[in-house]
């Protein structure tokens, strides 16, 4: 699978063509306005739309929006089975985003760039195809992904998401499959273990980094959850 990176970004004049090669458009600041195959809509940061080879779009954006547009000669297999034109990105494939318009304004480098085509293609493949999900409860996902240290509360999400605390614990369960607890459980979880691997951070810090103040708590939800002590992964 060849893909490139771009940064793009469009005018309020509506534009129409096709091209003989797949393009996901993924909107870093602002949105697009489009129409393609069954989808007509706005896609905004956090969110992704395809567009198939052959398939006429038409779009048009605010000056200032600014889109990061892979160019691809074939579509992950999950992509190609699935029905939808738009999907909610992850959160890591997200953060990804931002850092590779980072990359992309700082140089041009021909390695640095493959590199970053070869990680956004990982990613993706772990992307879920499903459609799009609530904005309201994305919107919290990514606050809780860069909160984890925080005290997250029901009331705080619930607010975040502008619905009471009965209708967003409903609906975040409706979203993800998930309870509010079981999701930042899962996330801090998943962090602390990639920390633990990845840095020479003490357990002390990384359970701190992690929302947990307690030391004693924190090894003993790490070991419920992945079976080991905290300690067998520390560096």
């Amino acid at each position: 699978m060849s893909t490139s990176l771009t940064i793009r970004a469009y005018t309020k004049q509506k534009h129409s063509h096709t091209h003989d090669y797949h393009q996901l458009v993924l909107p870093v600041a602002g949105s697009i306005n489009i129409r393609v195959a069954a989808f007509s809509g706005k896609v905004s940061v956090g969110e992704c739309v395809i567009i198939r080879a052959g398939e006429e779009h038409l779009f048009s954006a605010d000056e200032a929006a600014r889109f990061i547009v892979a160019d691809m000669d074939e579509l992950p297999v999950t992509m190609t089975i699935s029905p939808c034109s738009c999907f909610s990105v992850t959160p890591p494939l997200l953060s990804y985003l931002f850092y590779v318009e980072t990359q992309l304004e700082y140089q041009v480098d021909g390695e640095m760039e493959q590199a970053l085509e070869s990680m956004f293609d990982q990613l993706l493949a772990r992307q879920t195809f499903d459609g799009r999900h609530d904005p309201r409860i994305h919107l919290v996902q990514t606050y809780i992904t860069e909160h984890l240290a925080d005290c997250l509360t029901l009331d705080e999400l619930s607010a975040l998401a502008y619905l009471s605390p009965t209708q967003f614990k409903k609906r975040f369960k409706q979203e993800t499959g998930l309870t509010t607890f079981q999701f930042i459980t899962e996330q801090r979880m998943l962090k602390a273990k990639a920390l633990l691997t990845h840095t020479d951070l003490t357990v002390q810090t990384v359970a701190e980094r992690v929302g947990y103040q307690d030391l004693s708590a924190f090894s003993r939800r790490f070991s419920a959850y992945f079976g080991l002590s905290p300690r067998a992964l520390a560096r």
